[in-house]
């Protein structure tokens, strides 16, 4: 009852108001002393985004408490790679923290106390980089912890510190290096999903991949650094299917229940990573992909096409 939001709140819009005010709601009950708001312009061949755009920041604008507001707008469309990852850095050239939410990460009401926590516990552990708000695995954990420490980092509603976001790099170009060096066969179990995320990994280090996630990851892995993760889900993503640039097909993760964490929080004794847990996201990860896609050989082979053809035309 007693709870003030004093960690900065970072939320990142485009052009979806119909998940865009379900997830501002949420702000708005939590009463953020900071609000950062990032959002990129429309697409000039898309037809009615000028007004869409228009009518999310309406949305984000309409602040009926005290808050300290920012504002990194684009007027131009940048694309979800150099939009998010330039609004990141701008977030963290104005604070040392910050939650992060984007418009389609619906969270329950105490993602935000957690978040706020967790920072501080752990302001001053180079070890950990990253606070996820998600918790991927089907059968939530009743296990006396309030967390566990993972090698995932899950950014549908997530935290961090400008002291870790400072390894970021979002053209990854040291990766050939860490590459040729296996890094990560040490990290990922399953080699089916390790071929698959270097396969991903190479295509983004190429420039043929606008995304700025897997970036993040890759920051995280090289630098050995240990991501908490909720023992219960504390985001729901309800952003898939039409409209989506990057989750159009349903998922299993898609529109998960969250539950609500208790106060205080149960700290684990130990900082390691949970090598079971993360093992079995391992066969998560793939079960999805099974789910989403074709067969990965498949699917690969006519990314491959589709890319030729473009550089064709």
């Amino acid at each position: 009852m007693n709870f003030r939001l004093t960690t900065p709140v970072a939320f990142i819009v485009f052009n979806r108001p119909e998940t865009t005010i379900k997830v501002f709601e949420q702000i708005r009950i939590a009463k953020p002393e900071r609000l950062l708001l990032i959002a990129d312009g429309p697409r000039p061949n898309k037809n009615g985004e000028i007004e869409k755009c228009r009518e999310v920041k309406k949305i984000v604008e309409n602040i009926d408490w005290e808050c300290k507001v920012l504002k990194n707008y684009s007027e131009i469309n940048l694309g979800c790679k150099k939009r998010i990852s330039s609004g990141l850095q701008w977030v963290f050239e104005n604070a040392d923290e910050a939650i992060i939410l984007e418009d389609d990460c619906l969270p329950d009401p105490t993602f935000f106390r957690y978040c706020q926590e967790v920072l501080e516990k752990y302001r001053n552990d180079d070890r950990i980089m990253h606070i996820s708000g998600t918790n991927v695995h089907l059968s939530q954990d009743s296990t006396a912890n309030s967390y566990y420490f993972s090698k995932y980092p899950h950014v549908w509603g997530w935290a961090t510190w400008k002291r870790a976001f400072q390894n970021y790099d979002v053209d990854m170009r040291d990766w050939p290096k860490y590459r040729d060096r296996k890094l990560l066969n040490k990290i990922i179990s399953d080699a089916w999903y390790r071929k698959y995320l270097v396969d991903v990994l190479n295509d983004i280090n190429k420039g043929y991949v606008d995304t700025w996630d897997y970036q993040w990851n890759y920051a995280i892995w090289k630098n050995k650094g240990l991501c908490v993760s909720p023992n219960r889900n504390l985001i729901s993503n309800i952003g898939f299917g039409a409209g989506a640039t990057h989750t159009p097909k349903k998922s299993i993760f898609a529109d998960r229940n969250t539950y609500n964490l208790r106060f205080p929080l149960a700290h684990p004794q130990r900082i390691s990573s949970d090598l079971e847990k993360d093992r079995a996201e391992d066969i998560l990860n793939r079960a999805d992909w099974k789910y989403k896609y074709l067969p990965y050989p498949l699917f690969k082979g006519l990314k491959s096409i589709r890319r030729i053809v473009r550089q064709v035309k």
